[in-house]
């Protein structure tokens, strides 16, 4: 199994820093998963993520499942040989594809029946499953399959949720072979602060070497997020890494790791780079804009990133009205590269004890207008 450990802790939040060293690499917290659905991330190759500073990655047991299958992946050497990354794999379970996908999908007690979305074949997918397939993956942290639903449903409807995730998480538990991976417990409990601490409770009663806090992200208000981060992560054992799935705005990374979690995951920094969208210290902007038809500055003067060294506002533009492949692969890395800058700042202020500060200047900056100028110190900080 992995070892985390808690290097210091903010005198003025629940933010910490800290250590986690699995199988295949460590990751210092907190940090960002960038996601790799099917083993790729997309518009990026293995060596280029290295360069960008990502430590891990999350990819999708359920899409890799399907299509190539994990016994073809454990054939070809593991999820690691087979898509060349020599740092860490968190596999999700597929409980969020069970949702996404609900109707193609019949939940029960003993599992998942479900048709592909593919060809339409049909499958089992039980908690026993979910466990053989991570671990016929080869990931460094494997996830319990859960049972989402809505956020908002009605109070019965969570408490079956999640009663089911309980029985699940136990029944993957059991299942769990491979002790050199890690197999994390997922809380549930939609917007019931009371529920959240009793599947957290639970949960650590079955005694999993971390955390996740599922069933956020999707659709809620985002002080509703926070009010069930907090609620979870005060029932989490202190000792364990704390993962919050699915979200990945800037200033949740940041609102959330003042309430003490220590690895995320989304598809915001690439999905967005693909639909033109670029991230910057002083907020975010759409290239495709006319405005920046013949802008001869950098996207961001700010930045570092192979594409803010080297092109300008009005070529990145252009590749992306023109349907260029390289605009996605050249947006991507700065997306990519701003939310690596951002972990490695987080982590520096929390190490100087300076997170309240930062966390003020970063909500002034980042939320102000449009960014243009990129002027100013970052974040609005003295170094």
């Amino acid at each position: 199994m992995s070892h985390f450990s808690v290097l210091t802790s903010c005198s003025q939040s629940r933010a910490r820093l800290g250590r986690l060293v699995t199988r295949s690499f460590t990751i210092d917290t907190p940090q960002f998963m960038p996601v790799g659905t099917c083993g790729a991330v997309k518009a990026m190759a293995p060596h280029e993520l290295e360069a960008l500073g990502v430590t891990m990655i999350l990819a999708n047991t359920y899409h890799l499942f399907l299509r190539p299958g994990h016994l073809l992946v454990r054939q070809m050497g593991g999820l690691h040989r087979f898509m060349g990354w020599n740092r860490g794999i968190l596999t999700d379970s597929g409980g969020f594809q069970i949702f996404s996908l609900s109707d193609f999908a019949k939940i029960s007690d003993e599992g998942v029946d479900f048709a592909s979305h593919l060809d339409g074949t049909r499958f089992r997918f039980r908690p026993e499953d979910a466990v053989e397939v991570q671990e016929a993956l080869g990931s460094d942290v494997m996830m319990v399959l859960d049972h989402l639903i809505p956020s908002t449903s009605k109070p019965d409807e969570l408490k079956i949720a999640v009663d089911r995730t309980l029985n699940w998480a136990q029944r993957c538990k059991d299942a769990w072979t491979d002790r050199s991976a890690d197999l994390w417990g997922i809380v549930q409990g939609g917007l019931s602060a009371d529920l959240r601490i009793v599947c957290a409770k639970a949960l650590t009663e079955i005694d999993f070497p971390g955390y996740a806090i599922g069933g956020l992200a999707v659709g809620e208000s985002t002080q509703d997020l926070y009010a069930m981060t907090d609620v979870s992560v005060a029932a989490l054992p202190s000792d364990r890494p704390r993962y919050l799935m699915g979200v990945g705005l800037p200033e949740n990374l940041v609102e959330c790791v003042a309430r003490g979690v220590d690895l995320f995951d989304c598809v915001i920094p690439t999905r967005n780079a693909r639909n033109g969208m670029l991230f910057t210290r002083s907020g975010k902007f759409i290239i495709k804009q006319a405005r920046y038809r013949d802008d001869p500055r950098p996207p961001d003067p700010e930045c570092e990133c192979f594409l803010c060294r080297t092109f300008s506002r009005a070529y990145l533009r252009h590749l992306y009205m023109s349907g260029e492949i390289l605009a996605a692969r050249l947006a991507t890395i700065h997306n990519l590269h701003f939310f690596m800058r951002l972990m490695s700042d987080i982590r520096d202020a929390i190490a100087q004890d300076r997170y309240d500060a930062f966390r003020k200047a970063f909500h002034v900056r980042y939320s102000g207008s449009v960014a243009e100028d990129g002027c100013g110190s970052e974040y609005g900080l003295e170094a």
